[in-house]
């Protein structure tokens, strides 16, 4: 069926706003429905950026270029493209937050998401089918909403992190945003603000556990799978009590990608590569402690044990490197409450001697002496001068990670944590800080942000076609950005800057789809792997409407 002038108008995929020419005002019926002079995408740009500046928050920048996504796609992309660095925590991270947490109260418009509910099994596949609209779907992020960003639970709210991650893998990576669809499983909410909120928009009853919830994501990974045959399917901010799980269930099965557990430990790898690129000490020597135990924090601590072991040693000695702290101190295997992704990184009490007293970080980084100490607790200001200074007594280059987000839930400042150490603290946060001057030299400070890493995972796993993402895959992505650290710059970043993301992007892009090919587990024939990740890649401009 052919598009009226309205339907044009008012699809974001196909909107041109004012820069529809003449002709095509003629051919579709738009004559005189829209100010007669006719804009480039240049134009629209610049006049977009211009209103854009004239908002005095972040909110309200945010909600600024949400409408323009709502309306045109290819104007959004194009400016975001043109301001990566400044528009990233203005669209995602720690403004996103804000919009989560008042996502009722703000809805205007559903931002092409999906919405299911685990009360209504029935709709899936006309939901699925309808929200499609005919569009090859080729990338699904999708939430529950129980763990977003460190700020918990928040239902169908939580359907924001699934649209601004996707805007994320466009704008880095250029995967085609009409081959994508944000979706939010609906199964309740355990907020009693939202519950009892006559303007949430969610299932008002508690979160449903158990079998009925297990099938509900199975329907849905089901459905998907059968509707969109070449899908990459990205799990987000899911609870700690289901997150690991779906991600063993399926990862053997379909391609799949939980970036709460492997995106963090991804960038995070990387982050400590480019580190010791920096100090020039060996992967095999470090002593790893995780301030926080929850579902990043375990992917983290998985994914480095995982590398030490590619690194050479052996799988007791590895794991003889590692320490999880939580809130009740260091973690020990007689505690029964331990989650199944803790238990392998439990200590025996009988290795210490004073083990009944390690019930706080100062107490465990006293008695460890770690060398690298990674925080995704979400509690503000617990890695303290004291505990740092601890830590810088006993290594040179301390490697240390705040990485908990949004911005109030930072473990640590880095220009804290440079002072306390004289500067030898090499440090990646998890909210984008500010460069830090101290004693004539300027630190960069370099951002565990995801983002470096996932578009373009994301990117090369469609593009190599293939079968299943997995750990060589995944490895690879992290050894790219890990490499990118230029060791003999004073005050160097562990991290490539988020300035050049769409560049790191395809970086990683190649990197994954090399190892992909190179296991055999693309599922088409790929002769040119950089030319099969570039044919793939989406630019943002205006087309010939059919």
């Amino acid at each position: 069926m052919k598009e009226t002038a309205q339907q044009i108008l008012n699809d974001p995929f196909l909107n041109k706003g004012t820069a529809f020419t003449k002709a095509e005002r003629a051919q579709f019926g738009l004559t005189g429905m829209l100010p007669p002079h006719v804009q480039t995408l240049a134009d629209q740009v610049k006049q977009a950026y211009a209103q854009y500046q004239t908002e005095t928050t972040m909110l309200e920048q945010r909600i600024f270029l949400m409408t323009l996504f709502n309306e045109n796609r290819v104007l959004f992309y194009k400016l975001f493209s043109q301001h990566v660095a400044e528009f990233m925590p203005v669209v995602y991270d720690p403004t996103i937050a804000d919009t989560i947490e008042n996502y009722s109260a703000l809805y205007v418009n559903p931002q092409n998401a999906v919405f299911l509910s685990i009360d209504d099994l029935d709709s899936m596949k006309t939901t699925l089918t309808n929200a499609a609209d005919g569009r090859e779907i080729k990338l699904i992020v999708v939430t529950d909403g129980e763990g977003i960003l460190g700020i918990g639970d928040w239902g169908t709210q939580g359907v924001d992190i699934s649209v601004g991650k996707l805007m994320v893998y466009t704008a880095a990576a250029g995967i085609d945003p009409s081959q994508v669809l944000p979706v939010v499983l609906d199964a309740g909410t355990n907020r009693d603000s939202l519950l009892n909120d006559d303007l949430y928009l969610g299932n008002r009853h508690e979160r449903v556990r158990g079998d009925r919830y297990y099938d509900f994501v199975d329907q849905f990974v089901q459905t998907a799978e059968a509707l969109f045959p070449n899908l990459y399917l990205h799990f987000e901010d899911f609870g700690r009590s289901n997150a690991a799980n779906l991600l063993n269930k399926y990862k053997d099965q379909i391609v799949t990608f939980n970036d709460d557990i492997q995106g963090t430990g991804i960038i995070t790898l990387a982050g400590i590569m480019g580190a010791l690129n920096i100090s020039g000490a060996k992967m095999t020597d470090q002593v790893y402690m995780s301030f926080g135990a929850g579902t990043a924090g375990a992917g983290i601590t998985h994914r480095i044990f995982e590398e030490m072991q590619q690194a050479g040693l052996s799988e007791q000695e590895a794991r003889s490197r590692f320490y999880m702290v939580d809130k009740q101190g260091l973690l020990f295997d007689d505690d029964p409450e331990l989650t199944p992704e803790q238990k392998p990184f439990a200590r025996k009490r009988s290795e210490f001697a004073n083990a009944a007293e390690l019930t706080t970080l100062e107490a465990a980084v006293k008695a460890i002496h770690p060398t690298i100490l990674v925080g995704t607790s979400t509690q503000p200001g617990t890695f303290t001068e004291s505990i740092v200074k601890e830590m810088a007594a006993h290594t040179e280059r301390p490697i240390i990670f705040p990485l908990s987000n949004p911005t109030k839930l930072a473990e640590a400042t880095a220009e804290d944590l440079i002072k306390w150490t004289d500067g030898q603290a090499l440090v990646a946060t998890g909210i984008p800080a500010a460069p830090v001057d101290y004693h004539g030299v300027t630190y960069e400070i370099g951002q565990a942000n995801n983002a470096l890493v996932y578009p373009g995972l994301g990117l090369g796993t469609i593009a190599s076609t293939a079968k299943v993402l997995n750990d060589e895959m995944i490895s690879a992505a992290a050894h790219s950005l890990g490499g990118i650290v230029d060791p003999t710059e004073v005050g160097a970043a562990v991290l490539p800057p988020v300035t050049q993301l769409e560049v790191f992007s395809q970086t990683v892009a190649n990197a994954v789809a090399e190892s992909a090919v190179k296991q055999g587990i693309n599922k088409e024939p790929i002769t040119d792997i950089k030319q099969a990740v570039a044919h793939l890649k989406w630019v943002p401009e205006y087309k010939t409407v059919q």
